[in-house]
């Protein structure tokens, strides 16, 4: 059986079934070849209406399915992400610009997190508490009803299903809204696996569309909680648009992330994790390395190593070859980095390796290389931004409190990587802010059962993973009392 063929899709968008958007259509685009792959359906606000209030109805007969039940649809929805991997790695690798290794970490992934998911049903969901009266008293989780995930293009695949199994297998219905530039592989695929895999209509509705559609599954009465993954700025709209409306909202923004290089690391180790993290998947990643800081006995040498390294990424059409580096999503982000790092070498910045920006030249649409900068400062702006782009910023620093201050001058705070002695890494890590600090690892870093996210300008917080962070997220607290007989009261 093909998982994800045209006709099922086409022109269509997800609202209890298959069904034609009113907001029109929009293509399907391979960024790597500019080639149309297929036509996914628009939806506008009146069709958000209608969804939630059709995921409102149906959430309820789900919340009271046996546990059992639910937690079979994951597990079968699990043996659908393994069954059909390589067609979906394929849609990954064309319409994300992904190279296979990427796309292979994308459907395992999904895979395993719905069978991690697939535990929630039958997990604890309470506690009983103490009380001054003659009662029972009693804490339960309850499922928080209509679940809202806005997911982007970067790694669609994970981004939305590590919200939306956790989300239903605890009794909720979903309304998602992918990145239009990533529609099939970060909601077709989603929602075609849970089909397939037996859930009932209406519990998930897939919404491709504008700001406007993004607006409306915040704003939906029906909506009790908002999942985010996005850039900052937008973060911050949703968040203000949730908390007018009161919302539950978790927020999983951009990042600046640090990899700091400890005196007597193994250089050539050291290189080969900041090349990784800054890197992989042409550094569109919120936890990407983007700051690479590195003890000045060592500066040198790592700066030749890790340049070394980017020079010999190949570049290329991930479907057409064996490539390190694919393309860039679109023009607009490749316009972004290519005005950071020129504007960052106007300010004084030396260009290691990769890009031509010194030679006066331009990126080579729709590709960046692997580019390596040094000579950079607290106002440097490809040391200071976000970059979303294959480029590692390089700097010094002569100690650990010169190190733990640059780290967290940053507004940011989503991913550090610390290598070298584990002694004082650990000295380091409990001197800085960040929702995650990995040691004698890279930055990228996720797995289905531990909590994922960011403090500052990264989100609101740890809000996904495990059962304790997923139960917190999914669902609301409720306080349930039991006397043998009616209370009595003094009216």
């Amino acid at each position: 059986m093909t998982l994800l063929e045209d006709p099922v899709w086409h022109e269509r968008i997800h609202l209890d079934g298959w069904t034609a958007g009113s907001g029109g259509t929009s293509a399907v685009v391979e960024p790597a070849t500019g080639r149309r792959l297929g036509v996914i359906g628009n939806a506008t606000a009146d069709d958000v209406s209608r969804a939630a209030a059709r995921a409102a109805e149906a959430q309820q007969e789900w919340a009271r399915t046996a546990p059992a039940e639910r937690a079979a649809v994951l597990r079968r929805a699990g043996d659908l992400f393994a069954e059909h991997a390589e067609e979906i790695k394929d849609w990954i690798v064309r319409e994300a610009g992904s190279t296979r290794a990427k796309a292979t970490v994308e459907t395992d992934f999904a895979a395993a997190e719905c069978y991690e998911d697939a535990a929630l049903p039958a997990h604890p969901l309470g506690d009983v508490l103490s009380s001054g009266e003659p009662r029972w008293s009693f804490a339960r989780r309850v499922p928080a009803g209509v679940v809202s995930v806005i997911a982007p293009f970067n790694f669609p695949l994970i981004l939305g299903i590590r919200s939306v199994a956790p989300a239903l297998a605890l009794g909720n219905a979903v309304l998602l809204k992918p990145d239009p530039r990533t529609a099939v592989c970060g909601g077709v695929t989603i929602v075609r696996i849970f089909e397939e895999a037996g859930l009932p209509e209406g519990l998930l509705h897939l919404l491709p569309g504008d700001a406007s559609v993004g607006a409306a599954v915040v704003e939906a009465p029906e909506v009790s909680v908002v999942s985010f993954t996005g850039s900052t700025a937008a973060g911050r709209k949703v968040g203000e648009a949730a908390a007018r409306n009161l919302k539950k909202v978790h927020l999983e923004l951009g990042g600046n992330n640090a990899l700091v290089v400890l005196p007597g690391a193994d250089l050539p180790a050291a290189a080969s994790a900041g090349a990784f993290g800054s890197y992989l998947h042409q550094g569109q990643i919120c936890m990407a390395t983007g700051r690479h800081l590195v003890h000045e006995s060592q500066a040198e040498e790592y700066v030749a190593l890790l340049a070394e390294k980017a020079a010999h990424l190949p570049v290329g059409d991930p479907a057409a070859g064996d490539v390190a580096l694919g393309p860039i999503i679109d023009s607009r982000q490749l316009a972004h980095i290519d005005k950071v790092v020129t504007d960052s070498v106007a300010a004084g910045a030396k260009v290691a390796a990769g890009a031509k920006v010194a030679a006066g030249g331009k990126a080579d649409a729709p590709y960046y290389p692997a580019t390596v900068l040094t000579g950079l400062d607290d106002d440097s702006p490809a040391w200071r931004e976000e970059i979303f782009g294959p480029v590692a910023p390089v700097r010094t620093y002569r100690d650990l409190d010169e190190a733990a201050r640059i780290v967290d001058a940053s507004p940011y705070g989503l991913s550090v990587g610390i290598l070298g002695d584990v002694g004082t890494a650990m000295t380091l890590a409990d001197r800085i802010r960040s929702g995650k600090v990995h040691i004698n690892e890279q930055t990228v870093m996720d797995e289905p059962g531990a909590p994922f996210g960011g403090v500052g300008d990264s989100g609101n917080g740890s809000r996904f993973g495990g059962a304790q962070a997923n139960i917190e997220a999914f669902t609301e607290t409720q306080w349930v009392t039991v006397r043998p007989q009616i209370a009595p009261y003094p009216f």
